[in-house]
Order: C-alpha cells, then sequence, then structure tokens
C-alpha cells in the first residue's frame, strides 16, 4: 500500500465514523458502504458464497427418480429428499432436525464465535452478492461516496437505475427459485413463460422477492444490528476461550499516521497507523479497536486489511487476528472444556438417533382407536365383542395391498375372531383409510376385564413390511 494512504486521515465522519455501542437508537440511520477487501478470508467468504447460492439454485433444478429432488410439495403432501419420501405424519424428523441444527449453531458458537453470521447466514451472504452487483455498476467504495453527495442528474439516475434493475431481476429469481422447491420449478418455468402462473405461486414470487431485495439491498447490516436475535443472546455462549476477531491494543497503542521509513518505537508509537481501512471494510461500519461488539458478525474483512497494510509498512501480521480473550491475556486456551464436550456428544448422540431413526423408518402407518360407545357388546352366539376403527396410512409411492390380524397370545386369548368386510385391504399411495373391525371371543377365555391384544398389518407384496399396535380388549370376568 502507498505511503499516503497508510498515513491519510478518515475522510469524513459521516463515511468513516464506526457505529458505537451506545448510540442513540433513534439517530438517522448513516449508510455504511464496505470497502473491498481481498486475502484469504474474503477467499472463504467467496467461496462460501458460490457454494451456497450454487446449491440453493441449482439443487432446485435436480431430479431424482422421476422427480424433482428436493419437492415439498404442500397440496400432495409429499415431501422429497433426494431418495426420501416424507409425509406430514413424519413432521417430527424435521423437528429432530431442527433441535440438532440449533445444538450445531451452539457448539461452532462456542468453539468459534460468530462463523456462521460471517460466512453462511442467509443475510450476509445475500448482502455479499448484492455489494458485488453494487461494485460492478456504481463502481468503488470512494465513487459511491462521491455519487451519492452528487445531486440528481441523468448519469446519476442511469447508473442508480441500472443497479437496482439488477437487484430486482435477482431479487425476482430468488423468489421463483424459492417457489420452484414447492411447485415443481419445470411446471412454474412453463407457467411463467405463458403467463399462467397460479395466485399463491405468484404472491410468494413477489413476496420473497421483496424480501430480498430489501434485507439484502436495503437494510443490511440493520438486519445484523436490530432484528436478528441472534446477536443478542449470542454472548450467552461464549467465554474466554471463544475464538473472536480482536485487536492487539498492547501492541497497536498509541496509534497514528507515520511515513514507512519512520521507527515506530522512536515516534512513540504502537503497530497501528490509523487508516482506519478496519473501519472501511466491516460490513456493519464498526471499529474493531473499540473491542468486541455485539454488531461484529465474524467476517475477518478487518483481518485482511489490516494484515495487507502491516505487510506494506513491514509490520509482523496478526495486529487484527482470531484469537481469544485468553490467548490475547497471555494465558492458555483450551478448546476441550465442559461446554464444548457436553455440546460434542449431544449433537453425536441426536445426529446418530436420527440416521438411525430414518434408516428404521417404514412407509406403513397403523392406529387403533376403540369404539368408546359401548365398553363391550355380546353376539347372539355369546361371544363379547369390541369395535375398533383402523387408520392405515400408506406412506410409499404406489399402491399397497395389506392384510390384518390380531393377536392376544400374550394375555392368552388363544382364540381371538377378527370380523371384518374384507380379508385385505388396498390403500392408495398415501392415502389414509379408516377400517371398522371387531374383535371376538369366547367369554370363558377371559382371565380379566381388560387384556391387551396387538393387531398387525403386513403388506402383501412384501411379507417384511409390518406394523403392530396395542390396544385393549374389555369384557365380563365369568366367576369359576
Amino acid at each position: 500500500m502507498p505511503e499516503d494512504q497508510a498515513s491519510r486521515q478518515p475522510a469524513s465522519p459521516v463515511e468513516d465514523t464506526p457505529v458505537s455501542a451506545g448510540e442513540d437508537m433513534y439517530a438517522s440511520h448513516k449508510k455504511v458502504y464496505p470497502r473491498e477487501v481481498h486475502g484469504i478470508f474474503a477467499n472463504l467468504r467467496t467461496l462460501g458464497v458460490a457454494v451456497l447460492l450454487g446449491l440453493y439454485y441449482g439443487v432446485a433444478w435436480l431430479s431424482w427418480d422421476g422427480h424433482q429432488a428436493v419437492l415439498l410439495d404442500l397440496p400432495a403432501r409429499k415431501f422429497y429428499i433426494f431418495g426420501l419420501t416424507f409425509w406430514p405424519q413424519d413432521f417430527f424428523y424435521f423437528a429432530w432436525l431442527l433441535i440438532i441444527a440449533a445444538l450445531a449453531l451452539f457448539y461452532v458458537t462456542s468453539l468459534a464465535g460468530r462463523l456462521w453470521c460471517g460466512y453462511a447466514c442467509p443475510q450476509t451472504v445475500w448482502t455479499e452478492i448484492f455489494l458485488w452487483f453494487e461494485r460492478k455498476i456504481e463502481g468503488s467504495r470512494n465513487q459511491q461516496i462521491k455519487r451519492d453527495k452528487q445531486d440528481m442528474s441523468l448519469a446519476k439516475f442511469r447508473v442508480k437505475a441500472t443497479k437496482h434493475f439488477v437487484w430486482i431481476v435477482f431479487s425476482l429469481y430468488t423468489g421463483f427459485t424459492f417457489v420452484g422447491y414447492f411447485t415443481p420449478i419445470r411446471e412454474l418455468t412453463t407457467a411463467m413463460i405463458t403467463f399462467n402462473l397460479g395466485p399463491w405461486e405468484t404472491f410468494w414470487v413477489f413476496f420473497y422477492g421483496f424480501a430480498t431485495y430489501g434485507n439484502a439491498g436495503w437494510m443490511r447490516e440493520q438486519v445484523c444490528i436490530y432484528m436478528c436475535p441472534y446477536a443478542r443472546f449470542q454472548s450467552a455462549m461464549f467465554d474466554r476461550d471463544t475464538l473472536v476477531i480482536a485487536y492487539d491494543e498492547q501492541r497497536g497503542e498509541p496509534r497514528g499516521s507515520r511515513k514507512k521509513n519512520v521507527d515506530p518505537q522512536q515516534a512513540g508509537l504502537g503497530d497501528c497507523v490509523d487508516c482506519t481501512l478496519c473501519v472501511q471494510v466491516c460490513p456493519t461500519g464498526i471499529d474493531i479497536r473499540d473491542g468486541l461488539q455485539y454488531q461484529c458478525i465474524g467476517c475477518a474483512a478487518c483481518v485482511d486489511v489490516c494484515d495487507e497494510v502491516m505487510d506494506k509498512m513491514g509490520y509482523s501480521k496478526g495486529l487484527v487476528r482470531y484469537t481469544t480473550e485468553h490467548a490475547m491475556a497471555g494465558q492458555p486456551t483450551r478448546i476441550l472444556r465442559p461446554r464444548t464436550i457436553m455440546y460434542a456428544l449431544l449433537l453425536l448422540v441426536l445426529s446418530l438417533g436420527l440416521v438411525y431413526a430414518i434408516s428404521q423408518r417404514t412407509p406403513l402407518q397403523l392406529d387403533v382407536i376403540r369404539d368408546r360407545n359401548s365398553l363391550y357388546r355380546e353376539t347372539s352366539e355369546g361371544l363379547v365383542e369390541n369395535v375398533y376403527t383402523l387408520k392405515i396410512i400408506n406412506m410409499a409411492e404406489h399402491a399397497r395391498r395389506f392384510r390384518v390380524a390380531v393377536s392376544g397370545a400374550e394375555s392368552g386369548l388363544d382364540d381371538l375372531q377378527l370380523v371384518m368386510a374384507d380379508a385385505l385391504v388396498d390403500v392408495p399411495p398415501g392415502e389414509v383409510i379408516s377400517l371398522p373391525v371387531s374383535v371376538r371371543i369366547d367369554p370363558v377365555q377371559l382371565k380379566r376385564a381388560s387384556s391387551e391384544v396387538v393387531f398387525t398389518l403386513s403388506a402383501e407384496d412384501d411379507p417384511n413390511l409390518t406394523s403392530n399396535r396395542n390396544a385393549r380388549f374389555l369384557g365380563p370376568v365369568l366367576s369359576r
């Protein structure tokens, strides 16, 4: 970096003044103009944006076994996740997955601070791509500041209109892709080309597009600072061994500008040249030299730019770096500590449990509802009868024929009779049918007023596919 750049003072208080943690919450918003930065963490952030956006926009077009690879088909109540098909009855798997995701976030936060915010949060990812569009169209940070201070002109209007047009088109395509995960995206494309989009599809394309345009184009860091609850409670997961971005005050102070050939020790200065570049590259507009702040999203842009300045000034890197509070105080950092061990164990157990549960999942469900209008009744043959309603759910992709059986061997009921309209039951794919049945037995066999019976549902085309459900059989106990 040129010497004059390293020694220059802040351009203006509006553009370079950081957001203070104690700033009046009713103060008017000052637009943040993040400066473009290059370095290892910037490259990692770019890679993360490319991968995540590539997955978001690309997976919707993948096919798997004749249908869209990831499709949440709400009207048909089918949720395709690559080779798996889930139904509303499988919702607890989704809840399970959300718990794992929350624990993973807590675990990563306890280890590496706001790594999620800086590299993978949707707000960060889409803001990065919107900033990229803005730089390509409006130019560098200084050009943007200069243009915004100018009066409106035809040239300024043309540039601004072009930028917002690109933002809006990209936002609408984002909304279109979002809807494409609920309506097959190829059908959605055909409907859009022929101007035949349904009202709900149209609403959600524009709603999600508008949300993307507003959050990533206009609100940006305000979402992170004022709207995101994670910024407020993440400090509860921090300790002095958590990896954070910190400014080495002992090494950097007293800060001050100087020429490259000036010895900072002789000048009574620290390594910080007070170039304010760490403020200019910050997407939330804070000054990392003020210490750890909840507005910091951990993107490490200040680390990259400070290392570049240190390189060109001939100083060692790391004035601003990833570190821990213990390391800054010269104490050892512990990665293995009670909270990280607890999070890791919980994640391992829950993840293995989810994998096992899905691997053992059967596309069949049986519920037994006993008729509560009468405890039991006696038939003309002198048998005791209980009435039940079987709820059979076929979660397979094709129709299946099932056989129903009942057993009471564990309760000593050996001669149970199952009475139903047909011996076999046909259930269409994804359907729930109600099947009334009755169970009869000679009252002589009853040893107690309430006995346990087991209904078994088995598929004719796959004898290994079965579902069992317990129920109670009520009747009189004959005195002996």
